[in-house]
């Protein structure tokens, strides 16, 4: 697996109506659409999930391969949960009689529907990440979060981590390739082996990997600090946040997808 083929994080700029829709309704409909995920109870229920993916895709100019490439590192993950659910839920119907084993039916559509569900839900959060920049994203979980404050939640600093969280995750990823290159050339191999081998031969990448990332924490609170930064109380933004017309539009269609799921549910 490629270090770049991770997308969390990473922001892909672009001048379209996805890129300058308030980033509250895009968390939002994120929400939203894992929710429509999960309601889907068949493959047919899909459907509209995949319509809505492409047609995002489209309006905001992120190819598609883009967002594919968030998969990638998954790919273990998804095998697993196809295998195990393809030879471990019952069915009725025998499709493949293997001898050790039998696939039926209704346990290999019940795979696809699970993995495919997984796929989904990482190319909905990727697309978030790609379309908004973190500041942007960091005003809006802390506006969404600040009605919370009535209860001492520290809004302001929740969205600060998550959004310095999200921001390093390429930063960091930049900086592994790096010491992954640099090993290599001093004659590490992070490739052959079994898994417990290869797990052996990431030591020499994870220990100055963590080194660099608590310099890189010292030195940003160092410069915050530097900075007077003492919080959310009393600060003003430059960037005023106000919803549109393509927010209304957005939540319009969000809500036709949710209802087109809930009738193919009832129909199929």
């Amino acid at each position: 697996m490629a270090l770049n083929d991770i997308t969390l994080g990473q922001y892909y700029p672009a001048d379209s109506a996805v890129h300058r829709m308030d980033p509250r309704v895009k968390i939002l409909l994120l929400i939203a659409l894992i929710v429509a995920i999960f309601l889907a109870g068949n493959l047919l229920a899909f459907v509209p999930v995949v319509a809505l993916l492409l047609a995002a895709s489209a309006l905001s100019h992120v190819p598609i391969r883009m967002m594919l490439k968030g998969v990638k590192p998954l790919r273990f993950i998804l095998v697993l949960t196809f295998v195990l659910n393809v030879f471990f839920l019952q069915g009725e119907t025998v499709l493949v009689d293997l001898g050790f084993a039998m696939i039926k039916t209704e346990s290999l559509i019940t795979a696809v529907h699970y993995t495919l569900r997984l796929v989904f839900l990482v190319l909905a959060s990727s697309l978030l990440t790609l379309t908004t920049p973190p500041i942007v994203l960091t005003d809006g979980l802390e506006r969404l979060l600040s009605p919370l404050r009535v209860v001492h939640f520290p809004a302001h600093e929740m969205a600060m981590m998550m959004s310095i969280a999200l921001r390093f995750i390429p930063t960091l990823l930049e900086e592994a390739d790096k010491i992954m290159k640099a090993q290599t050339a001093r004659g590490a191999d992070f490739e052959s082996g079994n898994l417990i081998q290869r797990a052996k031969a990431m030591v020499p990448l994870l220990v100055p990997l963590f080194v660099s990332a608590f310099r890189r924490a010292g030195d940003l609170a160092m410069a915050m600090e530097a900075r007077c930064y003492h919080g959310g109380e009393g600060r003003t933004r430059l960037r005023v946040l106000k919803c549109g017309q393509r927010d209304y539009i957005a939540c319009v269609v969000m809500a036709l997808v949710i209802a087109a799921i809930l009738l193919l549910n009832r129909v199929c």
